[in-house]
């Protein structure tokens, strides 16, 4: 049943709501009211007092100074650092390009773990482990068991404190770990062959396996190399062997060499895992460069890349005489000069080039225990590329091969690789080439000679010319030299 009011009643009611609606409103004016003139600044010879703290005395300044250092101590003891490996990349490198050092399609570790972008790939994570324990057949417990008596040491790889309770540090080593062993595992038997599906997304040598392995390589995408080591060691499917994960890591990567020439046998990987305290980026820097070279530490003294040049470019060392040539071998630091010329390996430079060649400079900046011959090779080259003219004449010569879009692309590339990166060029393995180079530069003969080589004698058809204008002119002297002697002893 619907109950209508009369009219009168209607009007009476309204009347009421209004009439109180506009008491309240000047209720809450009045309570909002803004200061007054006279509300915010005193009148004048007012003195308005304020209640201060009570200072802090001295000593208790020197106190609170002496905790902050005992807690500093204790937050981070001397022994914490020796497992140190993992590091935030630097902001003076990743200042202009921080693309290169972030993780697009999977998180590793605890640096990027839960950022939105990256959590599509978890299920498949999960997906790696179901199949692990399929293939294992032991009880999840087992794992997470394992993980557990790593966990201590394991924190310990990172540079920033991890903000992760127990079970989810542990839980993260874990997936992780299962799935990084997964692809490895994938790659060198076959994906189809371990029971996944032909069309699987993510377990497949398809486009997506691309992106995955420059993530793979990223300097803040990492896991302790002994975390896999430890997983791979509780599979019965899986004969191990010491340095076993090493090689599994350096053929999972093959894609990404810059190598020109088809990588041989990987020499002296076993030793790669012997220390717990690398990774799979450590992995693939030992892998490509293997340098005996060691400089003198007493003399070392760190300045600037920008403040002393290695060698010039190309185009001054032409100009000079020396002669590019392409070296067949798959290491890529065994540069050569000898006899004016300089032969360099093949370079091969694709889409992840530089997200692979700043993360390697970024883990030399940061390790103290790390090798520089990435950020030698890489400064050398950029001293080498100036312009596309140079990365023009290598390329004619088979030195440097680029899927990129032009020539000033790959010259902008190395140009921007080693900014504001603190180098000496004295602690380099080129060190000693570099010098024979410019002092090969330097003799004003070789550079007559290439001057005279390009100017006037740069097709056949000039030393054609050279030598019957030469015969010529002996001749001619031939001829004045007996018209000369007949001359003077005329014959009787």
């Amino acid at each position: 049943m619907v109950v209508y009011q009369s009219n009168s009643t209607n009007k009476k009611s309204r009347g009421f709501r209004v009439r109180s609606l506009t008491r309240f409103a000047e209720r809450r004016f009045q309570s909002q009211k803004l200061p007054s003139h006279e509300d915010t600044y005193p009148e004048p010879g007012e003195i308005k007092v304020t209640e201060e703290k009570p200072r802090e005395t001295r000593e208790e300044w020197v106190i609170s100074i002496k905790e902050k250092v005992d807690k500093a101590c204790g937050d981070a003891p001397a022994s914490s650092w020796d497992k140190l490996c993992i590091y935030r990349v630097p902001n003076y490198l990743q200042e202009n390009d921080k693309k290169s050092y972030y993780p697009q399609t999977v998180s590793l570790g605890p640096y990027h773990h839960g950022k939105e972008h990256l959590l599509p790939m978890e299920c498949h994570k999960l997906r790696a482990v179901h199949m692990v324990l399929e293939h294992t057949k032991k009880g999840i417990e087992t794992y997470i068991d394992a993980m557990k008596n790593l966990e201590e040491t394991a924190r310990a790889c990172y540079q920033d404190p991890i903000c992760m309770s127990s079970k989810e540090f542990t839980e993260m080593l874990f997936l992780d770990g299962c799935f990084v062993l997964e692809l490895f595992r994938g790659t060198k038997e076959g994906f189809t062959e371990i029971g996944y599906a032909p069309s699987d997304p993510v377990f497949a040598m398809g486009r997506l396996m691309l992106s995955i392995q420059r993530d793979m390589v990223m300097l803040e995408n990492q896991l302790p190399l002994f975390v896999l080591d430890k997983l791979l060691k509780l599979r019965p499917d899986t004969v191990y062997q010491p340095g076993l994960v090493a090689q599994l890591a350096v053929n999972f990567f093959a894609q990404l060499m810059p190598t020109g020439e088809e990588l041989d046998k990987v020499e002296s990987v076993d030793s790669v895992s012997d220390n717990g305290e690398l990774h799979c980026l450590d992995v693939f820097h030992r892998s490509l460069f293997k340098s005996t070279w060691t400089p003198d530490l007493k003399s070392l003294k760190s300045i600037s890349s920008r403040k002393q040049q290695l060698i010039h470019c190309v185009t001054e060392l032409k100009e000079a005489g020396i002669k590019f040539r392409r070296k067949k071998t798959d290491k890529l630091w065994d540069i050569e000069f000898k006899n004016g010329y300089l032969k360099i390996p093949k370079l091969l430079i694709h889409d992840s080039t530089k997200s692979l060649f700043s993360n390697l400079i970024a883990f030399e900046q940061c390790h103290a225990n790390s090798s520089n011959d990435i950020t030698s090779y890489i400064i050398f080259m950029d001293n080498l590329i100036n312009s596309a003219e140079d990365v023009s004449y290598l390329h004619h010569y088979g030195i440097i091969e680029h899927w990129l879009g032009s020539d000033f692309e790959v010259a902008d590339m190395f140009n921007r690789l080693c900014k504001e990166v603190v180098f000496d060029p004295r602690d380099s393995y080129l060190s000693k080439l570099s010098g024979e180079v410019n002092r090969y530069y330097s003799r004003k003969w070789n550079s007559l000679k290439a001057t005279l080589r390009h100017k006037y004698f740069n097709n056949p058809w000039a030393y054609f010319s050279f030598s019957a204008a030469l015969v010529l002119l002996i001749l001619t002297l031939v001829q004045s030299f007996f018209a000369v002697y007949a001359y003077y002893k005329p014959s009787s």
